[in-house]
Protein backbone atom coordinates (compact mmCIF):
# COMPACT_ATOMS: atom_id res chain seq x y z
CA UNK A 1 0.00 0.00 0.00
CA UNK A 2 1.20 3.49 -0.90
CA UNK A 3 0.72 5.29 2.39
CA UNK A 4 1.90 8.53 0.53
CA UNK A 5 -1.68 8.97 -0.81
CA UNK A 6 -4.13 8.19 1.94
CA UNK A 7 -3.41 11.53 4.30
CA UNK A 8 -4.47 13.75 1.29
CA UNK A 9 -7.56 11.14 0.29
CA UNK A 10 -8.32 11.14 3.89
CA UNK A 11 -8.51 15.04 4.33
CA UNK A 12 -10.19 15.42 1.51
CA UNK A 13 -13.36 13.50 2.42
CA UNK A 14 -12.90 15.47 5.50
CA UNK A 15 -13.29 18.68 3.94
CA UNK A 16 -16.11 16.65 1.99
CA UNK A 17 -17.77 15.88 5.22
CA UNK A 18 -18.03 19.28 6.69
CA UNK A 19 -19.30 21.25 3.28
CA UNK A 20 -22.04 18.83 2.79
CA UNK A 21 -24.17 20.59 5.10
CA UNK A 22 -23.67 23.63 3.10
CA UNK A 23 -27.22 23.27 1.04
CA UNK A 24 -27.29 21.52 -2.50
CA UNK A 25 -24.31 22.79 -3.42
CA UNK A 26 -22.04 22.11 -0.56
CA UNK A 27 -23.54 18.78 -0.76
CA UNK A 28 -22.35 18.41 -4.53
CA UNK A 29 -18.91 19.88 -3.40
CA UNK A 30 -19.07 16.38 -0.77
CA UNK A 31 -20.27 14.23 -3.62
CA UNK A 32 -17.25 15.71 -5.88
CA UNK A 33 -14.61 15.22 -3.38
CA UNK A 34 -15.39 11.75 -2.66
CA UNK A 35 -16.04 10.33 -6.12
CA UNK A 36 -13.16 12.38 -7.91
CA UNK A 37 -10.97 13.50 -6.09
CA UNK A 38 -10.34 11.23 -2.85
CA UNK A 39 -11.49 7.84 -4.50
CA UNK A 40 -8.16 8.25 -7.04
CA UNK A 41 -6.07 8.76 -4.12
CA UNK A 42 -7.34 6.00 -2.34
CA UNK A 43 -6.75 3.46 -5.60
CA UNK A 44 -3.64 4.72 -5.85
CA UNK A 45 -2.99 4.59 -1.86
CA UNK A 46 -4.51 0.64 -2.54
CA UNK A 47 -2.33 0.20 -5.79
CA UNK A 48 -1.07 -3.16 -6.61
CA UNK A 49 -1.90 -4.49 -2.37
CA UNK A 50 -4.07 -7.14 -1.26
CA UNK A 51 -6.78 -4.55 -0.75
CA UNK A 52 -6.87 -3.29 -4.67
CA UNK A 53 -10.17 -4.13 -5.45
CA UNK A 54 -9.06 -4.66 -9.18
CA UNK A 55 -6.01 -6.76 -7.91
CA UNK A 56 -8.50 -8.71 -6.55
CA UNK A 57 -10.94 -9.21 -8.47
CA UNK A 58 -9.17 -8.39 -11.80
CA UNK A 59 -12.26 -10.62 -14.23
CA UNK A 60 -14.87 -8.38 -12.53
CA UNK A 61 -13.48 -4.84 -11.40
CA UNK A 62 -12.55 -4.12 -15.40
CA UNK A 63 -12.88 -0.18 -16.29
CA UNK A 64 -16.17 -0.23 -18.36
CA UNK A 65 -18.35 -2.12 -16.19
CA UNK A 66 -17.14 -0.36 -12.90
CA UNK A 67 -17.83 2.96 -15.32
CA UNK A 68 -21.57 2.35 -15.70
CA UNK A 69 -21.76 0.80 -12.18
CA UNK A 70 -20.92 4.28 -10.84
CA UNK A 71 -22.95 5.88 -13.40
CA UNK A 72 -26.02 4.50 -11.95
CA UNK A 73 -25.11 4.81 -8.44
CA UNK A 74 -24.38 8.77 -9.06
CA UNK A 75 -27.84 8.80 -11.52
CA UNK A 76 -29.64 7.12 -8.82
CA UNK A 77 -28.54 9.40 -5.88
CA UNK A 78 -29.40 12.56 -7.72
CA UNK A 79 -33.20 11.35 -7.81
CA UNK A 80 -34.82 14.36 -5.96
CA UNK A 81 -36.89 11.73 -3.27
CA UNK A 82 -33.59 9.68 -2.52
CA UNK A 83 -31.79 13.28 -2.08
CA UNK A 84 -34.13 14.63 0.29
CA UNK A 85 -34.11 11.43 2.16
CA UNK A 86 -30.32 11.33 2.50
CA UNK A 87 -30.90 15.07 3.55
CA UNK A 88 -32.69 14.63 6.42
CA UNK A 89 -31.25 11.21 7.93
CA UNK A 90 -27.29 11.47 8.89
CA UNK A 91 -26.83 7.78 8.62
CA UNK A 92 -28.37 7.58 4.84
CA UNK A 93 -26.14 10.38 4.07
CA UNK A 94 -23.02 8.40 5.39
CA UNK A 95 -24.50 5.44 2.59
CA UNK A 96 -24.52 8.10 0.02
CA UNK A 97 -20.90 9.65 0.64
CA UNK A 98 -19.79 5.70 1.08
CA UNK A 99 -21.40 4.50 -2.13
CA UNK A 100 -19.97 7.65 -4.17
CA UNK A 101 -16.84 6.55 -2.81
CA UNK A 102 -16.69 3.40 -3.18
CA UNK A 103 -17.61 3.47 -7.14
CA UNK A 104 -15.30 5.42 -7.21
CA UNK A 105 -12.38 3.56 -6.30
CA UNK A 106 -13.59 0.46 -7.62
CA UNK A 107 -13.69 2.76 -11.72
CA UNK A 108 -10.30 4.42 -10.42
CA UNK A 109 -8.68 1.16 -9.54
CA UNK A 110 -9.70 -1.10 -12.71
CA UNK A 111 -8.05 1.77 -14.86
CA UNK A 112 -4.96 1.72 -12.94
CA UNK A 113 -4.57 -1.79 -12.52
CA UNK A 114 -4.80 -2.41 -16.13
CA UNK A 115 -0.89 -2.80 -17.81
CA UNK A 116 0.02 0.03 -19.57
CA UNK A 117 -0.48 -1.24 -23.01
CA UNK A 118 -4.22 -2.46 -21.76
CA UNK A 119 -5.55 0.59 -20.55
CA UNK A 120 -7.53 1.76 -23.92
CA UNK A 121 -10.39 0.34 -22.05
CA UNK A 122 -9.76 2.68 -19.12
CA UNK A 123 -9.60 6.23 -21.02
CA UNK A 124 -12.90 5.11 -22.75
CA UNK A 125 -14.56 4.51 -19.33
CA UNK A 126 -13.04 7.87 -17.84
CA UNK A 127 -14.42 9.47 -20.58
CA UNK A 128 -17.70 7.95 -20.54
CA UNK A 129 -18.15 8.85 -17.02
CA UNK A 130 -16.88 12.39 -17.64
CA UNK A 131 -20.08 13.09 -20.18
CA UNK A 132 -22.40 11.27 -17.23
CA UNK A 133 -21.11 13.69 -15.24
CA UNK A 134 -21.07 16.84 -17.32
CA UNK A 135 -24.65 15.55 -18.50
CA UNK A 136 -26.30 15.47 -15.05
CA UNK A 137 -24.11 18.70 -13.95
CA UNK A 138 -25.89 20.57 -17.14
CA UNK A 139 -29.57 19.13 -15.97
CA UNK A 140 -29.42 19.94 -12.82
CA UNK A 141 -27.83 23.54 -13.31
CA UNK A 142 -30.31 24.58 -15.95
CA UNK A 143 -33.31 22.91 -14.40
CA UNK A 144 -35.91 25.64 -14.44
CA UNK A 145 -36.91 25.15 -11.22
CA UNK A 146 -35.99 23.80 -8.21
CA UNK A 147 -35.41 20.18 -7.86
CA UNK A 148 -34.21 19.81 -4.34
CA UNK A 149 -36.33 21.53 -2.25
CA UNK A 150 -35.98 19.63 0.83
CA UNK A 151 -32.48 21.57 0.93
CA UNK A 152 -33.27 24.95 0.53
CA UNK A 153 -33.47 25.57 4.01
CA UNK A 154 -29.90 25.23 3.93
CA UNK A 155 -28.93 26.86 1.18
CA UNK A 156 -25.52 29.12 1.98
CA UNK A 157 -24.95 32.92 1.50
CA UNK A 158 -28.57 33.97 1.29
CA UNK A 159 -28.72 31.98 -1.87
CA UNK A 160 -32.56 31.22 -3.25
CA UNK A 161 -33.17 27.50 -3.57
CA UNK A 162 -33.01 28.01 -7.44
CA UNK A 163 -29.34 29.93 -7.15
CA UNK A 164 -28.12 27.12 -4.95
CA UNK A 165 -28.89 24.09 -7.34
CA UNK A 166 -27.20 26.02 -10.31
CA UNK A 167 -23.78 26.67 -8.20
CA UNK A 168 -24.15 22.62 -7.44
CA UNK A 169 -24.59 21.98 -11.44
CA UNK A 170 -21.00 23.83 -11.82
CA UNK A 171 -19.48 22.18 -9.13
CA UNK A 172 -20.35 18.91 -10.60
CA UNK A 173 -19.62 20.28 -14.04
CA UNK A 174 -16.28 21.96 -13.16
CA UNK A 175 -14.77 18.96 -10.72
CA UNK A 176 -16.53 15.79 -11.86
CA UNK A 177 -16.86 16.53 -15.82
CA UNK A 178 -13.12 17.76 -15.46
CA UNK A 179 -11.54 15.19 -13.19
CA UNK A 180 -12.53 12.30 -15.41
CA UNK A 181 -11.24 14.06 -18.02
CA UNK A 182 -7.93 15.22 -17.06
CA UNK A 183 -7.63 11.61 -16.02
CA UNK A 184 -9.06 10.30 -19.16
CA UNK A 185 -6.42 12.48 -20.70
CA UNK A 186 -3.38 10.95 -18.37
CA UNK A 187 -3.97 7.42 -19.12
CA UNK A 188 -4.63 8.30 -22.78
CA UNK A 189 -0.91 10.53 -22.60
CA UNK A 190 0.44 7.41 -21.40
CA UNK A 191 -0.31 4.87 -24.13
CA UNK A 192 0.78 7.28 -26.63
CA UNK A 193 4.18 7.88 -24.84
CA UNK A 194 4.59 4.10 -24.83
CA UNK A 195 3.45 4.01 -28.79
CA UNK A 196 6.79 6.44 -29.34
CA UNK A 197 8.68 4.47 -27.23
CA UNK A 198 8.27 0.60 -29.03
Amino acid sequence: MKTTYLPAALALLGIGWGLAGLGMTGHMAAHMIAVALAAPLLALALGGSGADPAHRWPAMVTPLAMSLIELAVVWIWHLPALRAAAGHAPALLMVEQLCFLGVGVLLWSAVLARPQAARASGVGALFLTSMHMTLLGALIGLAPRPLYRAMSHASPFGMSALQDQQLAGVVMLLIGGAAYLVGGLAVLGGLLRQETMT
